[in-house]
């Protein structure tokens, strides 16, 4: 074993099966293991990140199959491959596997060729599913350039209608990823999510000016009608294949939800807000405060973090806030680099 060994996850309830499976795997690779579904999902998402899970299905609590749905659910979770090792051999039970999203399936007790080939040829398909994306990703980078031009133009077009600069939405884009990698997201949805932010007040556009512009306290109506741009900017982008405008309109959605289900339009509450939408709440929320506006002077560094500290738990998910807390440096360098006094130079002076 070298240190360039992949990292098996091992998932078990019983510690024999366990041993036997760590000794097969461990002349060659990193082995971890976990004896029930919720570590071996805390351990998913730890660093560095599993290459492999060979996950058993009967376990007490969470079995193998609800561990599955939730890793494949899970933006930083689902592209690690998974292979059932269980007893339940029958071909409906391979069904439900597969049908998870499982990418094999070994049944106990386990023979030694058969798990050190399974395991071989799935990481094999992994690294080059990996280099693929990679080759993929240089030669459409031209194509990239010109849509996330288009992307920030559109939100600029929003903000265009409202007190914020064009540089509002470059910058919380940039934190939107930043935080993303900061929980370990895979790299394909953190840039998703970094191309989709922009738009997540496109639904502005909707809104009459003379509530958006409004310099007073909006009434109860235009409080209604204000909080509409959300389903605005869903019907804006439509139902659709594309990711992009998938991840866009769940974004629109949810970024005025609350952690502690007090936002709108649903009320949603907690982890069932999508992680891409707590993601650009904290975002969106951060930039506005740090930013000068004809209504108000820009708040320092540490004030808006204080702020967004003291509503962990309610307004914000409490430890993203964390994740957020810990990223100075990047978040510095950002407000830094892309200050409103550079908006002509990035836009242009003709937008």
């Amino acid at each position: 074993m070298t240190d360039n060994s992949a990292t098996i996850l091992v998932v078990d309830d019983n510690p024999a099966n366990i041993d036997v499976l760590n000794g097969i795997l461990r002349p060659t690779y990193k082995v971890k293991a976990a004896v029930n579904g919720e570590l071996a999902l805390k351990i998913a998402q730890g660093q560095p990140k599993p290459d492999l899970i060979l996950l058993d299905v009967m376990m007490p609590g969470m079995d193998g199959h609800e561990v599955c749905r939730r890793l494949k659910s899970n933006p930083r979770t689902s592209d690690i491959p998974v292979i059932f090792v269980t007893a339940k051999s029958q071909v409906e039970d391979e069904a439900i596997g597969f049908k998870l999203g499982a990418v094999d399936y070994i049944t106990k007790p386990v023979s030694v060729p058969i798990v050190q080939a399974r395991v071989r040829t799935q990481l094999a398909l992994y690294n080059q599913q990996r280099e693929l994306s990679h080759m993929v990703a240089q030669r459409t980078a031209e194509l990239e350039t010109t849509r996330v031009e288009i992307i920030r133009r559109l939100g600029r077009a929003a903000e265009y209608k409202d007190n914020e600069t064009g540089m509002h939405v470059i910058r919380m884009s940039y934190y939107s990823r930043m935080l993303a990698q900061k929980v370990h997201a895979n790299q394909d949805w953190v840039e998703l999510l970094f191309d989709a932010a922009p738009m997540h007040d496109i639904g502005k556009i909707g809104i009459a000016d003379a509530i958006l512009m409004k310099p007073g306290k909006l009434d109860h109506g235009e409080r209604q009608e204000m909080q509409r741009h959300v389903e605005y900017g869903a019907d804006i982008l439509g139902s659709n294949d594309s990711p992009l405008l998938s991840l866009a309109r769940e974004v629109c959605l949810y970024h005025h939800e609350k952690y502690d289900g007090s936002g709108y339009p649903h009320g949603t509450k907690g982890d069932d807000i999508p992680l891409s939408a707590r993601i650009v709440t904290i975002a969106d929320v951060f930039d506005a405060l740090t930013s000068e506006r004809p209504y108000k002077q820009a708040w320092s560094y540490e004030q808006a973090i204080e702020y967004l500290q003291q509503n962990a738990g309610n307004t914000f998910d409490p430890a993203l806030v964390v994740a957020f807390s810990q990223c100075e440096p990047q978040i510095r360098q950002i407000m830094s680099q892309y200050n409103d006094a550079h908006e002509d130079e990035i836009y242009g002076n003709n937008l």
